[in-house]
């Protein structure tokens, strides 16, 4: 007789196969087995850790917004390989593992916690694009990455938006997990820091909490300029420091400013964040637009001449900013043939002298054109009906709010009816790949064009 938990992983399984192709249900989920469900953590054995990687990486999100529906609660997802497990327990459900073999587990073969499922794999050192405005920071964080916790510690790095502060960051962690896969890294944002600790002071579970930061060989945080004012967190982030330095553990930070500059931040913590290197990410040169927009261009199988990305790097100075017009010139591009014209691209950049979205077009109005577009409410868009037609106008709702208007994944998450931001960054990430179907783009485009009022010629 089938066990619930046989039953209710054959649901999510069965829900998955509609999602994905088929050759990656075949490999990656199909032998993928549903172990155990307790203290709100769901463990799923697969063939291998190259498989859990790429389940980790690719599908996480996938995985957990089905298995959450149909458990009908919040769930980690802790992956093993079948090969450290009885047989017994690779060929049925078997009983629960105990706490210890499920650290051990852990131990073993899940060296991303806290949120590095997260962690894009395309964000390596090999993919950034590195000139005059950018090179300390590459240097010092790939210096880091060879030689955790005995080169500079903590290293802190700062710049504007958009510059590549996370990318850098999320290279450091691929490079260690790829050379090291037995490392333990976190990666976590200073919100879903702070978030942590709320719930384990609300959940009297502190313990846990600080086992989770306290025992790992690279803990990275992005933003941390958002702790301020905030003296239960940086009071936990003071000793988690402290005893991770004094375990040779490494430590990377990212801010939008420099230590000095963020303000209602205790002194002593000031003071750690000083005690490594700080190195600033500059608004990127001409050179380096001009080679980001090549990368990009790549990144979506599209073919960018040289000539053509100097012309389009001459007219922004802003990262995120100009990986939106690349991507408007691109999808108009296919729309019309699939190459760039002189007229195309003067066509777009004269329209992005003009265009005053930056500071009048609004995220609300970016939801109700979307939903306009294909006949929907806007309550539909925001609500929990996973329809496909309404999942496929959701996600490319939060494609355009993060590439049109650079909004964070939590805003986003928040406009849609207070979704995680896992999800929001899983929808963003399947419109890039899908970019390269003609349909697709001319719906993108046909929207956006539609936003400003014009007719759709194609």
């Amino acid at each position: 007789m089938e066990t619930d938990l046989n039953k209710l992983w054959n649901i999510v399984l069965g829900e998955i196969e509609t999602e994905i192709s088929r050759a990656n249900f075949l490999t990656l989920f199909k032998p993928t087995v549903l172990l155990s469900m307790d203290d709100n953590i769901a463990t799923v054995a697969a063939e291998s850790s190259m498989i859990i990687d790429l389940l980790q990486r690719r599908f996480y999100e996938v995985i957990k917004t089905s298995l959450d529906k149909h458990a009908g609660k919040d769930l980690e997802i802790l992956f093993v390989p079948k090969a450290i497990l009885p047989k017994e327990k690779t060929e049925k459900t078997g009983p629960l593992f105990s706490s210890q073999e499920k650290q051990d587990a852990q131990d073993k073969t899940a060296p991303f916690i806290g949120h590095l499922n997260r962690v894009r794999a395309e964000y390596t050192f090999e993919n950034l694009a590195v000139s005059a405005s950018n090179q300390l920071a590459y240097v010092s964080a790939t210096t880091v990455a060879k030689k955790l916790g005995k080169a500079y510690n903590p290293l802190f790095i700062y710049g504007p938006v958009g510059v590549g502060k996370t990318h850098l960051m999320q290279a450091i962690a691929n490079d260690v997990y790829k050379k090291s896969p037995t490392k333990r890294i976190a990666y976590i944002t200073s919100e879903e820091f702070t978030n942590d600790v709320v719930e384990a002071i609300r959940t009297n579970s502190t313990s846990q909490m600080k086992k989770k930061f306290r025992n790992v060989d690279l803990l990275i945080i992005d933003d941390i300029q958002f702790i301020a004012g905030k003296e239960k967190v940086q009071e936990e982030l003071f000793h988690t420091f402290n005893i991770l330095v004094d375990n040779g553990s490494q430590i990377v930070l990212s801010s939008d400013r420099p230590p000095s500059e963020i303000k209602k931040v205790e002194k002593r913590l000031l003071s750690r964040f000083d005690g490594g290197l700080t190195v600033d990410i500059e608004t990127p040169d001409f050179e380096l637009r001009a080679a980001i927009l090549l990368i990009k261009a790549k990144k979506h199988d599209f073919s960018l001449s040289i000539e053509d990305a100097k012309i389009i790097a001459e007219k922004d100075r802003d990262g995120r900013s100009l990986e939106g017009l690349l991507l408007r010139i691109i999808t108009k591009a296919r729309a019309r043939g699939g190459e760039i014209t002189p007229e195309l691209l003067e066509e777009v950049l004269d329209n992005k002298k003009t265009d005053t979205r930056a500071s009048s077009f609004h995220p609300d109005e970016v939801i109700k054109n979307v939903c306009s577009f294909y006949g929907i409410k806007t309550t539909q868009i925001k609500g929990e009906k996973r329809d496909a037609s309404l999942v496929k106008a959701r996600q490319i709702a939060m494609f355009l709010l993060k590439k049109e208007l650079g909004l964070t994944y939590i805003e986003i998450g928040n406009l849609l009816g207070g979704r995680d931001h896992t999800t929001i960054m899983h929808g963003v990430t399947k419109i890039e790949n899908l970019l390269t179907k003609t349909k697709l783009s001319e719906e993108i485009m046909g929207i956006t064009e539609f936003g400003r009022g014009k007719t759709v010629d194609y």
